[in-house]
């Protein structure tokens, strides 16, 4: 199926993209977790012949890995995308496979997927691992909390033509009335 979802770059900028894939949690459906899975792990490839960026960053743990939640990973927006603007995704892009969680911030949407673990314990990733004071595990778009280096209370959408505004960033992505019960009840703030 098609989704056409608002990505937003947690570097203040944003886009409207169409995906091709399939919701999240029909895979987990088929995969069947124990009840002791509270977690979702994505693990990338580390290929050092074919991704010379692995020498490039070398003081990163790869290969790169990402977490959600299990009620995130089994809401209905979780998507994982198989295609992009109609065609195969590009390599670029993620492919054979990438995760799209909306209401997060890009790097939470792993691309080149190769591996999907359920744990009991919150799972490390790459970015929170590397930044924690700025990466935080649940990276949730949120205008009201900034980048230690930059605000992100406006963004700049991109394809909208030379020099516009910076507009302003919605809550969760503006998908805040789909997801704001995952986090009801959590200081925001510290749970970024």
């Amino acid at each position: 199926e098609q989704r056409v979802y608002r990505f937003r770059c947690v570097e203040a900028w944003s886009m409207v993209i169409p995906w091709d894939g399939f919701q999240l949690n029909k895979l987990i459906a088929k995969a069947k977790p124990t009840s002791k899975a509270k977690y979702v792990m994505f693990s990338t490839f580390k290929d050092e012949k074919t991704a010379l960026g692995f020498k490039a960053y070398p003081n990163y743990d790869w290969p790169y890995t990402e977490g959600l939640r299990m009620d995130e990973a089994m809401h209905d927006l979780t998507f994982l995308a198989t295609g992009i603007y109609g065609k195969p995704i590009p390599h670029q892009n993620g492919a054979p496979i990438r995760l799209v969680v909306p209401w997060k911030y890009g790097y939470k949407s792993i691309k080149s997927i190769v591996r999907i673990d359920f744990t009991d314990k919150q799972p490390k990733t790459l970015w929170n691992t590397a930044g924690p004071d700025e990466y935080g595990f649940y990276s949730n778009v949120n205008p009201e909390v900034d980048h230690p280096r930059w605000s992100q209370a406006r963004e700049r959408a991109i394809g909208t033509g030379g020099f516009v505004e910076r507009v302003p960033t919605l809550k969760f992505n503006g998908y805040e009335k789909e997801v704001a019960h995952l986090y009801k009840g959590m200081d925001l703030r510290k749970f970024f």
